[in-house]
C-alpha cells in the first residue's frame, strides 16, 4: 500500500486559482462518491478551505491512483484546463504524505501560523468522508493521527499565542487601516464558524456597533443574542452597507454577491464616502474589480499576509518545538504503516503452521489410535505449543521490520514459509502412504482382500 496526497495552497497557487477549485460540502460529497466509485479498492479523503485544496489517498503500490489521475480529477470535476494549474500542484507520496498533514492539521501550514480552526475544518473533511463510506484502514488511524499531533502541538508550546485565525488577522488589518475603528459602525456578512470569530474579535478591540446579516435570519440572530450585538435580515444587506464603515464577508457563495455595478449603486447612495471591505470568503464574495471604484478598500484573503507574517516572526521559537512533535508523530505513524502489508503474510504462515499441525495430528492418529480418549487433549496440547513456537517466529519478524527494514522482514517470512511448504508437501505425502497402509490393516481384518499379508499389522 501507498499514500498519496495531491493539492495546491496560499503558497501554491493564487486566489483566483483556489476558488476555481474549492469544493463545497455537497461537492466534496459527490467527489468522494465518484472516487470510490472508480477505485473501490482505495481510501479518499478531501479537504477544501479558503487557503487549500488537497486530496488524500491511500492505495495498492502497484496499479493504485497516480499522481496525473488524481489531478485529472481535479481538473475534470471542476471543468478546467489541467495546464492552467498544472504547475501550481504539489504531490506528496507516503512519509511526506504524513508530514504534511500533521503539519497542517496543527496550523503550521497556515497564513495565520497556529491557527486553529484549520484542526476543525480538518475534522469536518474526515467526517464527511465517513459519511461518504470512502476511508478505510490506513486513513482512518492517518488523520486520528492528525487530530492527536494537533492536540499535542498546541498543549505543548505556545504556538496558539496571539492572533491565531484568519478572523483575528482581518480585524487586526482593519484595525491598522481604520483609525477609530472602535467608533465605526461594522457589517459582518455570515454567521457560520467564521462569522462568529469575525464578531469575537471586533468586540476585542472595543468595536460596539456591529450588525450580523446571515441568509438564516435565525443563525445569524442567535449570534447577535449571545454576543450582545445587532442582526438584520438578508434583504437588509445592500441597505447596511449603505450606512456602514466596514465590511468583512465571510459567506459561502458559488457567485459574487457584489460585482462592480452593484457597488457602485450603493457607492453612489453613500455619495462614495470611503468604506472598508475585507472579504476572506473562498471563492470571494466581491467582484475583484469593486477595488476600481473610488473610495471602496477591498482587501481578499490573500492580502492579509503581511499582517501574519508580523505573526510569525513573534513565534518562530516555538516551531522547531512543533517540528519534533511533528517528526516524532510521523515516525511512529510510519512504524505502523510500514509493517501493515505484513500482516497478510503472516496470516499466510500461520495457515501453512496449522495445515501442518494438522497434518500431523491426522499422521498420528490413525489405526487404533483413531479412538484414543487422550486425542482431545492431546490435540490441544500440540496446538498450544504450536501457538508459542508460531509467537516467536512473529516476534522475530517484527523486530527485523523495526531494525532493518519491512522488506527485509518480508523476505524472512517469504523463506519460512517456503520451508513449510515443503514440510507441510512432505507431510502430506508421508500421511498418504500412512492413510493407504491403514485402509489395508482394516480390509485385512475384515477378511475381504488378499493383500500381502506383510501389509497388515496382524
Amino acid at each position: 500500500m501507498k499514500i498519496v496526497c495531491i493539492g495546491l495552497n496560499h503558497k501554491s497557487a493564487p486566489l483566483d486559482i483556489r476558488e476555481k477549485l474549492f469544493f463545497n460540502t455537497e461537492q466534496i460529497n459527490a467527489a468522494l462518491v465518484e472516487l470510490k466509485k472508480s477505485f473501490p479498492d482505495a481510501e479518499f479523503l478531501l479537504l477544501s478551505t479558503c487557503n487549500r485544496v488537497e486530496i488524500f489517498c491511500a492505495c495498492k503500490r502497484v496499479g493504485g491512483m497516480e499522481y496525473e489521475q488524481l489531478a485529472n480529477f481535479l481538473a475534470d470535476f471542476h471543468k478546467l484546463n489541467l495546464n492552467n494549474f498544472r504547475e501550481l500542484l504539489y504531490f506528496y507520496s507516503d512519509e511526506d504524505v504524513v508530514r504534511h498533514l500533521l503539519t497542517v492539521a496543527s496550523g503550521l501550514d497556515s497564513m495565520v501560523l497556529g491557527e486553529e480552526q484549520i484542526l476543525s475544518q480538518v475534522k469536518e473533511s474526515y467526517k464527511l468522508a465517513c459519511s461518504a463510506k470512502s476511508t478505510g484502514k490506513i486513513t482512518n488511524r492517518l488523520f486520528h493521527c492528525a487530530f492527536f499531533t494537533s492536540k499535542k502541538v498546541h498543549t505543548c508550546t505556545g504556538i496558539s499565542d496571539g492572533r491565531i485565525s484568519v478572523a483575528g488577522v482581518a480585524v487586526e488589518l482593519a484595525k491598522k487601516l481604520f483609525a477609530e475603528i472602535a467608533k465605526s459602525k461594522t457589517v459582518v456578512i455570515g454567521a457560520g464558524e467564521m462569522g462568529e470569530l469575525l464578531v469575537k474579535h471586533l468586540l476585542h478591540i472595543g468595536c460596539s456597533d456591529i450588525t450580523v446579516i446571515n441568509r438564516s435570519f435565525e443563525k445569524g440572530n442567535a449570534i447577535a443574542r449571545r454576543r450582545g450585538i445587532k442582526a438584520a435580515q438578508w434583504s437588509e444587506l445592500n441597505e447596511k452597507i449603505v450606512d456602514s464603515d466596514i465590511v468583512i464577508s465571510s459567506v459561502s457563495m458559488k457567485e459574487y454577491l457584489f460585482d462592480r455595478n452593484k457597488m457602485q449603486e450603493i457607492m453612489d447612495k453613500r455619495q462614495n464616502k470611503p468604506v472598508l471591505i475585507i472579504d476572506i470568503s473562498v471563492p470571494r464574495n466581491f467582484d475583484p474589480e469593486v477595488a476600481e471604484i473610488e473610495n471602496v478598500h477591498l482587501y481578499s484573503i490573500d492580502e492579509l499576509s503581511y499582517v501574519a507574517k508580523e505573526n510569525l516572526k513573534a513565534r518562530e521559537g516555538d516551531i522547531s518545538k512543533c517540528m519534533q512533535i511533528i517528526s516524532e508523530e510521523t515516525c511512529s505513524f510510519m512504524e505502523w504503516f510500514d509493517t501493515i502489508e505484513l500482516g497478510p503474510l503472516i496470516g499466510r504462515m500461520k495457515k501453512q503452521f496449522g495445515q501442518i499441525t494438522q497434518a500431523e495430528l491426522e499422521r498420528f492418529f490413525v489405526g487404533i489410535r483413531q479412538e484414543a480418549p487422550c486425542r482431545e487433549v492431546l490435540e490441544t496440547m500440540v496446538n498450544r505449543i504450536v501457538n508459542k513456537l508460531l509467537h516467536c517466529v512473529i516476534s522475530n519478524v517484527e523486530s527485523t521490520a523495526k531494525n532493518d527494514s519491512p522488506g527485509e522482514a518480508a523476505r524472512l517470512i517469504q523463506n519460512i514459509m517456503s520451508q513449510a511448504e515443503k514440510i507441510s508437501s512432505d507431510t502430506q505425502g508421508q500421511s498418504n502412504s500412512i492413510s493407504i497402509k491403514a485402509k489395508s490393516n482394516r480390509k485385512c481384518k475384515n477378511r475381504v482382500c488378499d493383500a500381502d499379508s506383510s501389509l497388515c499389522s496382524d
